[in-house]
């Protein structure tokens, strides 16, 4: 299909669907409502989960990694899919293989099923949250796409909010299996509802599978991200290098096949688009500044200030709230003025928020970690929205699938480091066994051992500020990148 014709359709696309996008908005937003919702309605389960399947406390971590490391393996694979085979049926896909493993894990009965029925959940949810941003592009105009961003944060607020909530009332009063009860309806109705109003632009194009390329990439993501998470519960040995190492050959295999393939499974020349590479790098800095921040709050206040999971969880609702609050705003500032200004403020804004977090003291009032949390809502919220428009906006449409699952490939990377440098600095002031204990709520510190672990925290959270600061300069880069792109368009 030719450009020109490629253009008339999409145009004839936007128009049939104007009356229906809403609803469209809707669909998209509740599959982000529902994986969101399970990042953090899984965490104050944990302690129920490891008593009721006798998982080991080593193992019970790999219920919430497993998920993470599975939707970063898949990410950009899952976004090709869309490309080729059409980006609103793997995300209708997506939501079906989701409710499954939301099935298969509320009947899950020992350690392995639960964890391999987690990974099921998140091959799930790579396809969702990978083909999300793509849909989202297809739906509006790129004038409109920031807006559309900043409603879709409504529903990772949203989700985040509801996971806490709803977590501690089921495990609670209820069940830990109601957690992933919950799922089979919502994602039921969702994907009834898509397949009602979300149609495809029919783009007849025909590609190859690179199988060999997706093998390297995955692989290699595995044996690094498996490294960095291996460490949390050990000391660097053979293993750990041995896994580390062969992560980075098979990387570099990967980039050596891509750049010799016709058609690669990750198109390599996507990184000369000159806003492109930043706005990637700055996802994962910021994914790897800001993840850790739920686990080392969480942390502090079960290990060092003594809160159940759902009293310390609940403190940082106000900041979701605020967040889900503003995203709209942002991204409608973001389609005015352009992504670089919205995403860049909300990336300082977050500096100052982790520095807060780094006064907390065994002693601070806790209102610092609700002022702390609604100061780091309002600057994801400028972030994102703005941040996913620029990488939509510099994909070429042929691309908007691969863009948005390497988008969510380099977030994930970034989150899934965190949660790792997050325990490892735990365990530099406590031993590594405490460190898993107070993080899944089964013990707290008192006295000279909660003000040293605290201590050991204050260190992770201004790692953190270094980390948003990369990504803050990463972000206001691409100012000079567009000043010089109008320059030579006006030439």
């Amino acid at each position: 299909m030719s450009k020109a014709s490629l253009q008339v359709e999409s145009e004839a696309y936007h128009s049939r669907i104007a009356k229906h996008r809403g609803l469209a908005m809707v669909v998209v937003m509740t599959g982000v409502l529902i994986t969101a919702i399970d990042t953090t309605i899984v965490v104050l389960a944990l302690p129920e989960i490891e008593k009721g399947l006798k998982v080991g406390l080593a193992s019970v971590i790999w219920v919430v990694i497993g998920y993470l490391l599975v939707i970063t393996l898949l990410a950009t694979q899952v976004g090709r899919f869309g490309d080729m085979y059409g980006r609103v049926r793997m995300y209708e896909a997506g939501f079906l293989i989701f409710v499954l493993g939301s099935l298969a894990c509320a009947l899950s009965w020992n350690e392995t099923s639960i964890i391999l029925f987690r990974i099921l959940q998140g091959i799930g949810g790579a396809f969702v949250t990978a083909n999300s941003g793509a849909v989202i592009a297809g739906l509006y105009p790129p004038h409109e796409r920031g807006r559309a961003y900043g409603y879709n944060s409504i529903g990772w607020s949203l989700g985040a909010v509801v996971g806490i909530v709803l977590g501690g009332l089921i495990v609670t009063y209820v069940s830990w299996r109601w957690i992933f009860w919950i799922n089979v309806p919502i994602g039921l109705l969702a994907l009834i509802l898509a397949t009602r109003v979300l149609h495809e632009i029919r783009e007849k194009v025909k590609h190859k599978t690179d199988i060999i390329g997706m093998i390297c990439l995955g692989m290699g993501l595995f044996g690094v991200l498996w490294a960095m998470t291996k460490l949390t519960t050990n000391s660097f040995d053979a293993s750990v290098a041995g896994y580390l190492g062969g992560g980075i050959l098979l990387l570099i295999l990967f980039g050596f096949i891509e750049w010799k393939r016709v058609e690669p499974m990750l198109n390599l020349k996507i990184f000369k688009i000159p806003a492109m590479t930043p706005s990637l790098l700055a996802a994962l800095f910021q994914g790897l500044a800001n993840f850790a921040v739920l686990f080392l709050v969480i942390m502090y206040l079960q290990g060092s200030r003594g809160l159940s999971p759902i009293h310390a969880s609940l403190l940082l609702i106000p900041g979701y709230i605020i967040g889900s609050a503003i995203g709209p705003f942002a991204g409608r500032l973001a389609d005015k003025i352009g992504a670089v200004i919205p995403a860049t403020i909300g990336l300082a804004v977050q500096i100052v928020a982790l520095f807060l977090y780094a006064q907390l003291g065994t002693t601070t009032g806790l209102w610092l970690v609700v002022l702390a949390s609604i100061i780091n809502g309002a600057g994801n919220s400028f972030f994102f929205p703005a941040n996913s428009s620029a990488v939509m906006k510099a994909s070429p449409q042929a691309m908007f699938g691969i863009s948005s699952g390497m988008l969510r490939t380099f977030s994930n990377i970034g989150m899934v480091f965190s949660f790792s440098v997050a325990i490892l600095v735990a365990a530099r002031s406590i031993p590594k066994h405490l460190a898993f204990a107070i993080f899944v709520g089964t013990t707290s510190l008192r006295g000279g051992l909660a003000a040293d672990f605290t201590s050991g925290l204050h260190a992770a959270f201004y790692a953190s500020m270094i980390f948003m600061a990369i990504a803050a300069i990463l972000s206001a880069v691409r100012f000079s990148v567009i000043t010089k792109d109008k320059k030579a368009i006006k030439t």
